[in-house]
């Protein structure tokens, strides 16, 4: 399983919380690429609720991962 943040980006909008296969059905009807699919496939916890993308790639960045001061604009 690898993620990118183009990958991810398809799971922005995803009804969070959500189960495995929520979110599969929402990358699919989507239109999401195949990559995200397999991915969520990937996931070993079936019952598992995932709250943000964050649970489902720790080392998805955030915000505060960027050095861009909103203030200065």
């Amino acid at each position: 399983m690898y993620w990118t943040l183009e990958l991810a980006s398809y799971l922005e909008d995803a009804p969070w919380p959500a189960t495995k296969e929520e979110l599969i059905d929402f990358s699919i009807r989507a239109g999401a690429p195949m990559e995200v699919v397999e991915n969520l496939q990937e996931l070993e916890d079936e019952d598992e609720v995932y709250e943000t993308i964050e649970d489902i790639w720790p080392d998805y960045p955030t915000k505060e991962d960027f050095f861009f001061n909103e203030d200065e604009y």
